[in-house]
């Protein structure tokens, strides 16, 4: 991947570097000088060549990553409907439908580094510090689980860090490799082909013109469960929720703040909607999988009809790894960290569900 888009971008510098030839032939412009060629050579190479002097934590990484990034691709890197995901797919290379990203893809984090650098934000390429690219990097890194919380990325310990897939690309040999089968292609009389279709996409992956309407048509096509089953196993919860003690007004504030990483695929509160993930008014109390007019993960709503309700346990459970406790989730978040911040945002989607 690195040598292809080395090949294209010297490919580019020669074309630029021959264009004095044209000029003079055309009368057009006048030579590139040195430090212009330079100014648009930004590659980054996998050992380090390129990289500039600088340093980003996880921490300032987040708010960065949340201001640039998160609209597109989630507060946790986890994508926002079809824009492209960063972080998960571990394992999954191997799959018939693999997902990769980042963590689970990407051989070298050089090419993560020179990408954002280069291309990000959409809209606003290169307008970011060096600093901001390391702390974008690291937050990529730890939203992968590669990197603790307290982790700072900087050109000193750049290639310390081994991506899991850094084995996973073979060089390109067909040149040699395949020559024995290449023929000449025919330029003229050649035979006539019918083109036909012999299979169609069983999965189409593209990016959304705007977000999530199609999604929601289809969930809103789905048969709702049974509304008797529902009311029946959501009657204790119900009485349980009603002897909960007085929430704390700072834990539920604390609650919204940490609750803001969860917007890009859930709502709550006047006029929530489904979205990527159901809206969460009044989950808590409510059984699994019961959100009308979504489209749940088949073990969520075999939960769901087992009777298994949110509620503190629960929900502190699914917070902590969601595929741990719902296993093949269609979130994927991988987690809150924090026991403090699992126990706000329970705290916050109980002052909704009263």
């Amino acid at each position: 991947m690195s040598k292809y888009r080395n090949l294209l971008i010297g490919t580019a510098i020669a074309a630029f570097a021959a264009m004095p030839a044209a000029a003079g032939q055309f009368g057009l412009g006048r030579a590139a000088l040195p430090e212009e060629v330079a100014a648009w050579d930004h590659d980054i190479s996998p050992d380090g060549t390129g990289l500039p002097v600088g340093s980003g934590s996880v921490e300032d990484g987040e708010m960065v990553f949340s201001e640039n990034c998160a609209i597109c691709h989630g507060e946790f890197a986890e994508g926002v409907d079809n824009w492209p995901k960063l972080a998960g797919g571990m394992d999954t290379l191997d799959r018939k439908d693999p997902l990769k990203t980042v963590g689970s893809y990407w051989p070298y984090l050089s090419t993560t580094y020179d990408y954002v650098r280069r291309s990000m934000p959409f809209g606003a390429a290169q307008t970011m510090s060096d600093d901001d690219v390391y702390a974008i990097v690291a937050y990529i890194l730890y939203s992968n689980d590669l990197v603790e919380d307290d982790f700072v990325l900087s050109n000193e310990n750049f290639l310390e860090v081994q991506m899991p897939n850094a084995e996973g690309f073979i060089v390109d040999d067909r040149e040699e490799s395949e020559k024995h089968f290449w023929t000449e292609p025919c330029m003229e009389n050649c035979k006539e082909h019918e083109v036909k279709i012999t299979m169609r996409a069983a999965v189409l992956d593209v990016t959304p013109d705007h977000g999530g309407e199609d999604m929601a048509e289809e969930a809103a096509a789905e048969p709702a469960a049974e509304p008797a089953k529902e009311e029946a196993a959501a009657e204790p919860a119900k009485e349980e929720a009603k002897q909960e003690a007085a929430l704390d007004p700072a834990l539920v504030e604390a609650g919204e703040k940490v609750f803001k990483k969860c917007k890009s695929c859930h709502q709550v509160g006047d006029g929530a909607k489904n979205k990527t993930g159901p809206q969460l008014n009044h989950v808590m109390g409510r059984v699994l999988g019961a959100e009308d007019g979504f489209k749940y993960s088949k073990t969520m709503k075999e939960m769901g009809e087992a009777g298994t309700v949110w509620n503190d346990e629960t929900m502190h459970a699914f917070l902590t790894k969601p595929k741990d406790f719902v296993s093949k989730t269609k979130m994927s978040f991988a987690g809150l960290k924090s026991d403090e911040d699992i126990a706000a945002v329970i705290a916050y989607l109980k002052s909704h569900s009263q």
